[in-house]
């Protein structure tokens, strides 16, 4: 450092040891690789996800080669770190697999497992990373994959969950990281063909969303983007969840979700009992994501697999949402969300009723001006205004999908981002919407994806009630909505969409 003013000191200045690098500073060069042939990635897929992706994928033409990328983010909080992730570059002869190629930033689904790798196609739980290598990688896409800071090598000691900013932030250095090593000589090409699609499935819907907003808002060129299943419109999609609506999943989610919260911002909660019971509150704010199995943290009582709230209702006035029992198909669902050994405190939940009912959603449950409250009251309600993706439009064409019985990304997201762009259309504004859980209709581009839902469908109720089921399969349907039944259908959506772009 320098001395003081006037001193005359002939001391030179410090050299400051290991500088933090900038946000997206390639941390491994040349990364690791793995090369994965199209023949063998066809026998992954068939050993590890539904049949029906072989169809939807479509034969693939390029080998792929698989790069383990680290490089330089920021948490939730602004923090320098890490963070890592997949490239997969196409290889072979086709000519569709050389050259300047497009890029496909894809942002993943929730996971509770800190050790999650996307780039490692040979983990037999990484369905996710073989069907962006299936649907995008395998027919001459580049596809840049983050892990999100918070897992695998990642140095941060959380995950800024449905952080709109920090998440967005992540995606973009991760695309900065892979430009990086796309530019080196161990990487079998030079550069990429300068467009980029955004697209991402559940919280990775949301995270593509944001980042889109992001890069829009620095300038940065998006092709187009397809959000897919993701909670779009935060605020409302949690008032629905403490008035009754308890998605599947809740206590995982909402875990995540408070944590990623209270590190980022600081201020959700005093002491972790302000929030959640005080058999669950110890420890709480650490626990996700976690090298310890999903199944095993509920054995161990670390947290409860469907409860979320109290089955007594926090107040009479809210006897009738303690469960929701509307719409009727997913009420079974909602009701799995209340138990004697809930995750949220009574009181915390009249406390947030309370603030709903005083500054409510400008979209649900009554439509007024179609975004959040403007100044709601307490303070995780404010960060979830913070990163509600309403009051902002796409300059770029834009898909949404998703499914409109979805027991754990209420369809409800979806509709509310559309009506908001309906609403407010821009100059610059394209935007299609598709729920694969609809009838087709005439000169309908996605009725063959409509009716390929359906079958699976009913091919996963049918053996359900082969094996037992006696509800026609509907609780079978319900778990595998969200992430096998949808997912792969909006896929194939997303691919045809960005052809056309």
């Amino acid at each position: 450092m320098l001395t003081a003013c006037g001193g005359g000191s002939t001391e030179t200045a410090a050299v400051v040891a290991n500088p933090t690098p900038a946000r997206g500073t390639l941390l491994q060069n040349p990364p690791g690789l793995v090369t994965v042939t199209a023949p063998n990635l066809l026998l992954k897929i068939g050993a590890s996800v539904d049949r029906q992706l072989l169809a939807l994928a479509g034969t693939p033409l390029c080998d792929i080669a698989v790069f383990h990328i680290r490089y330089q983010t920021v948490g939730g909080a602004a923090e320098p770190t890490t963070a890592s992730g997949a490239l997969m570059v196409p290889t072979g002869a086709d000519a569709r697999c050389r050259g300047a190629l497009p890029i496909v930033l894809y942002a993943h689904g929730t996971t509770t497992n800190r050790a999650f790798n996307i780039a490692d196609l040979n983990d037999s739980a990484n369905a996710e990373g073989l069907y962006v290598a299936a649907f995008f990688a395998a027919r001459g896409y580049i596809v840049v994959a983050p892990n999100y800071a918070g897992y695998d090598t990642s140095t941060l000691g959380y995950h800024a969950y449905l952080n709109a900013d920090q998440q967005s932030k992540d995606m973009i250095d991760a695309l900065t990281a892979a430009r990086t090593a796309l530019a080196t000589p161990v990487v079998p090409l030079t550069s990429d063909g300068r467009r980029l699609y955004v697209t991402g499935y559940s919280q990775g819907g949301y995270v593509a969303m944001a980042t889109h907003r992001a890069m829009q808002a620095a300038g940065m060129a998006v092709t187009a983007s397809a959000p897919m299943s993701g909670p779009y419109a935060m605020a409302a999609f949690v008032d629905q969840v403490f008035a009754g609506r308890v998605v599947a999943g809740a206590p995982v989610v909402s875990t995540l979700l408070l944590a990623s919260y209270q590190k980022s911002y600081g201020d959700i909660y005093a002491a972790s009992t302000d929030i959640f019971t005080a058999q669950y509150a110890t420890g709480i704010e650490s626990l996700l994501p976690s090298t310890i199995a999903r199944g095993e943290l509920y054995a161990q009582g670390k947290l409860p697999q469907n409860a979320l709230f109290s089955a007594t209702a926090p107040d009479p006035a809210f006897a009738a949402v303690t469960p929701a029992t509307t719409p009727v198909s997913l009420a079974s669902v909602y009701a799995r969300g209340f138990g004697a050994a809930h995750l949220i405190t009574n009181a915390y939940r009249l406390r947030y009723l309370r603030d709903a009912e005083t500054n409510p959603d400008g979209g649900w449950p009554v439509a007024s001006t179609g975004i959040p409250a403007a100044s709601p009251a307490l303070a995780l309600r404010q960060a979830l205004r913070r990163n509600d993706l309403r009051t902002w439009s796409p300059a770029a064409p834009t898909l949404l999908c998703g499914g409109s019985a979805d027991p754990s990304v209420s369809w409800t997201n979806t509709q509310l981002m559309a009506s908001y762009w309906s609403a407010n259309p821009t100059p610059a504004l394209s935007f299609r919407l598709l729920d694969v859980d609809s009838g087709a209709t005439v000169n309908d581009p996605y009725a063959s994806l409509k009716r390929s839902f359906a079958t699976a469908r009913d091919l996963v109720a049918a053996v359900a009630v082969a094996q037992g089921a006696t509800d026609r399969g509907a609780s079978a349907v319900s778990d595998a909505y969200h992430a096998t039944l949808v997912a792969p259908i909006c896929l194939s959506a997303v691919r045809e969409f960005f052809a056309t772009q």
